[in-house]
């Protein structure tokens, strides 16, 4: 009798386990082929930064089993990268780097897709913005450039990544509103990429370049590029720490730029919490501690429903700031 008891408690347990072994396994994913980090922009700037810092880490701490590849998808600004993207609904084999430039390419008119066509699985970083000029440049203060400004807004040829109504350009727009001016008098030039609009100012060829920390301390440090001003709420450290926010200066200006992964629409809740998980560990590790330093990136890191709160409160505020400047369409 005994016997004919636990050949029935071992059949109730296969036939439980053939019941709950699907939902069980559906709980959990994880790459079965290479990964694709998609950036929009060509190769050296924020984004691009951001997506090989990732890729390194996720490599070198073997937190996947598969591969992982950055793939630079420049142009369009950023549509290029976000067409590429819907081309893989529901598939976590891809992720990008995105920005507030997914919120505004929509607000503009740019683009039909927004942050609710694409899953969000975490925020990363925030950058602040700087104001940089070549060293040899006559603009040697912020207040030599808010006095040029004034004086005649076409005199200052500003380059910026990516596309019009990035908050690189929303960056130079709110600079001229701050001062009195009005944001559409302004002389702008988009870059693929921030590298590219970096090397144009070097080469002398425009004025003011609006961007992250990151993209310049090495060339500031070199004395190649000066910044005269940085729109956060204190000082940055290391190259910067001399340089004067545009609140000391007397300009009512901070803004930055948060930093995204993001996948396709219609991720399950097993492939978000996967990359959950893995970029929580990336966060965590002492090497990208030393890419937060490096880039004078400010730790952002946020999921779930607070991430998709944070998303829909910035379109709001996005929308609102680029109506304004009248950028909005």
């Amino acid at each position: 009798m005994k016997h004919r008891h636990l050949k029935c408690a071992h059949w109730l347990t296969g036939l439980l386990f053939l019941i709950a072994g699907p939902q069980v396994l559906s709980q959990t994913w994880t790459p079965q082929k290479n990964v694709e980090i998609v950036v929009g922009s060509a190769p050296g700037g924020s984004n691009d930064k951001t997506a090989r810092a990732v890729e390194q880490i996720v490599a070198s701490k073997k937190l996947i089993d598969s591969t992982m590849t950055v793939v630079n998808k420049p142009g369009g600004g950023g549509n290029l990268q976000l067409n590429y993207m819907t081309q893989h609904r529901a598939d976590g084999h891809y992720l990008m780097v995105t920005t507030p430039t997914l919120l505004t390419n929509q607000i503009l008119g740019n683009s039909p897709v927004t942050y609710t066509d694409f899953t969000p699985i975490a925020s990363m970083v925030n950058d602040y913005t700087v104001y940089v000029v070549n060293a040899d440049s006559s603009i040697k203060t912020g207040k030599d450039l808010v006095d040029r400004l004034k004086k005649d807004p076409r005199s200052v040829t500003i380059g910026f990544a990516t596309t019009l109504g990035s908050h690189n350009h929303i960056a130079a727009g709110l600079l001229m509103k701050a001062i009195g001016g009005e944001a559409k008098a302004l002389k702008v030039v988009a870059f693929k990429g921030g590298a590219e609009a970096i090397t144009t100012l070097m080469g002398g060829h425009i004025d003011l370049v609006t961007t992250a920390a990151g993209n310049v301390g090495a060339h500031v440090a070199s004395g190649k590029l000066r910044v005269v001003g940085v729109a956060a709420a204190q000082r940055l450290p290391g190259v910067f720490a001399q340089v004067p926010t545009w609140r000391e200066q007397g300009v009512n200006l901070i803004w930055g730029s948060w930093r995204a992964i993001m996948g396709p629409k219609d991720l399950t809740p097993a492939q978000v919490q996967a990359w959950e998980s893995v970029l929580r560990k990336v966060t965590e590790s002492p090497e990208w501690k030393v890419n937060l330093e490096k880039n004078f990136w400010s730790d952002d890191f946020t999921t779930g429903d607070q991430f998709k709160k944070d998303l829909e409160q910035e379109y709001i505020s996005m929308k609102s700031v680029l109506t304004e400047l009248g950028l909005a369409r």
